[in-house]
C-alpha cells in the first residue's frame, strides 16, 4: 500500500464509524478498535457474522466462550485469515489464532490472538526523501474460562488485553501505542435432543456481553475513546433429520453498549462542545446510558440493534453449507449483506471458507473477500449425549 493518505487510513481504522451525508446519521455510534467487531472466522462469517448460539467450534472465543464445555474434542486449534479492502489494497488483513482445552466434563479454557494489520505506509517529509516504512496495527490477546453449571447450561468469563498502535512517529514525535483491557461475561444453553415425530430437534441460546472495560486514550492530552462494549443475544434450533443430516437455524441480535452522540446544548448541531460532554461520560456509565439515551426515544434505540439470520446444513459431520443475512438500520450505519460459506472435514482437520455480498448502497469493506479458516481437533473425545 504505497503513500496512503492519512484521511484514507483513518477510514480504514474506523470502518464502522459510518459517517454519511444524511443529517440523521450524525448520531451513528463510533468507537475505537472497531476491528473487534469483525467476524474473524469463516464459519461465523458464512452465517451472517453470528456465533453466540451456534454449535461449538474452535473460534467460539470471539462469540461465546461458554460453548467450549460442550465440545466433543478435548482440544482444538484454529487459524483464520481475512483480507480487508481486498479490492483496493493487498496488505490489510485480519488474522486470528485460537486454542481451547476442555479440561474435564465441566470446565474448559480458551486463548486467542487477533491481529489487524493496516499495511505498510511510506512516510516522507519531501518527495525526494527516502521513505520510512510504517506498519500501524492493532491486536488483542484473550484468555477465557468456562464452567458447566448443569447438563444443559454453562457460563464463562474472558479477559482481553487490547493494544492499538496507529499513531505515526514522523507526524507526532510523541507517538505511542494505546492500550486497555476488556472483560466478557457469557452464557450458553443447549437442550437435549427432542423427538418431534418426523425429526429430532435441539434448542440453543446464547448471551455474551463483551469488551467491558476502560476507555482507550492515544496520548496524554487527547480524548478518551469508548471501546466497542457489545451485547450479543441469540437463539437457534437444530433440525436433526437423521444420523447423517442436520440443519441448524439461528437468529442473533447485537447492540453496542456505548452512548448515542447527541446535541447536548440544543443548538441544532453536534459540535465540539457536544463532543466534549459526550467524551466525559465514563465507560461503565455509558453502558447503562446506552439503553435509553437515543434522542428519538425507543424507536431510535431499536435502530441501534442489528440482527443476523443464519442457517447451516451438515452432512455426516463432514460437509457443511452455510448462508446468512445481516441487517443494520440505514440511519445507524447501513451495513447489510448476504453471506455464503462451506466447510469440509477430513479426520481431525476442518477447512472453512465464506464469501460476502453487500445488499446496501454502502459497500462493505469485505465485499468480494474470500475468508479462510483452518481448524485441528485432537485429544480425548467426549460423548455429548444430552
Amino acid at each position: 500500500m504505497k503513500n496512503l493518505p492519512l484521511l484514507i487510513l483513518s477510514a480504514v481504522f474506523f470502518f464502522n464509524a459510518k459517517s454519511y451525508a444524511q443529517e440523521e446519521q450524525d448520531r451513528v455510534i463510533t468507537t475505537a478498535v472497531p476491528f473487534l467487531l469483525i467476524a474473524a472466522d469463516a464459519r461465523a462469517a458464512g452465517m451472517g457474522d453470528q456465533g453466540v448460539a451456534t454449535s461449538v467450534d474452535a473460534f467460539s472465543q470471539q462469540w461465546n466462550p461458554a460453548k467450549y464445555v460442550f465440545a466433543e474434542s478435548q482440544q482444538g486449534f484454529g487459524v483464520t485469515y481475512t483480507p480487508y479492502l481486498s479490492e483496493l489494497v493487498n496488505d490489510i488483513f485480519l488474522g486470528n489464532i485460537t486454542y481451547f482445552n476442555r479440561i474435564n466434563e465441566r470446565s474448559a479454557f480458551g486463548a486467542s490472538f487477533k491481529y489487524f494489520s493496516m499495511g505498510n505506509i511510506e512516510a516522507r517529509e519531501t518527495p525526494d526523501d527516502l521513505p520510512l516504512i510504517l506498519s500501524p496495527n492493532e491486536f488483542t490477546l484473550d484468555l477465557s474460562y468456562a464452567l458447566r453449571l448443569s447438563d444443559h447450561f454453562s457460563m464463562a468469563v474472558a479477559g482481553r488485553y487490547l493494544r492499538s498502535d496507529l499513531k505515526l512517529a514522523p507526524v507526532d514525535a510523541d507517538a505511542t501505542a494505546a492500550g486497555t483491557f476488556g472483560v466478557d461475561v457469557a452464557a450458553f444453553f443447549r437442550s437435549s435432543a427432542i423427538d418431534y415425530t418426523r425429526f429430532d430437534g435441539r434448542w440453543r441460546a446464547g448471551l455474551n456481553i463483551s469488551n467491558i472495560g476502560p476507555k482507550i486514550k492515544y496520548d496524554e492530552g487527547g480524548q478518551e475513546n469508548f471501546i466497542p462494549t457489545n451485547l450479543k443475544l441469540g437463539g437457534g434450533f437444530d433440525f436433526i433429520l437423521d444420523p447423517s443430516n442436520r440443519i441448524g437455524t439461528y437468529l442473533e441480535f447485537n447492540k453496542l453498549l456505548v452512548p448515542t452522540p447527541k446535541d447536548f446544548d440544543g443548538d441544532g448541531d453536534i459540535d465540539s462542545e457536544d463532543n466534549q460532554e459526550y467524551n466525559s461520560i465514563g465507560a461503565v456509565e455509558g453502558i447503562f446510558k446506552s439503553f435509553g439515551d437515543a434522542p428519538d426515544g425507543f424507536s431510535e434505540e431499536l435502530k441501534e440493534v442489528t440482527y443476523a439470520l443464519g442457517a447451516e446444513y451438515v452432512y455426516q459431520d463432514v460437509f457443511s453449507l452455510r448462508t446468512g443475512y445481516f441487517h443494520e438500520s440505514p440511519e445507524k450505519g447501513s451495513r447489510e449483506f448476504i453471506s455464503f460459506g462451506a466447510g469440509f472435514r477430513y479426520t481431525v482437520v476442518n477447512i472453512d471458507i465464506s464469501y460476502l455480498f453487500s445488499t446496501s448502497e454502502v459497500v462493505s469493506p469485505l465485499e468480494g473477500t474470500l475468508r479462510f479458516g483452518l481448524t485441528f481437533n485432537f485429544g480425548r473425545q467426549y460423548n455429548e449425549i444430552y
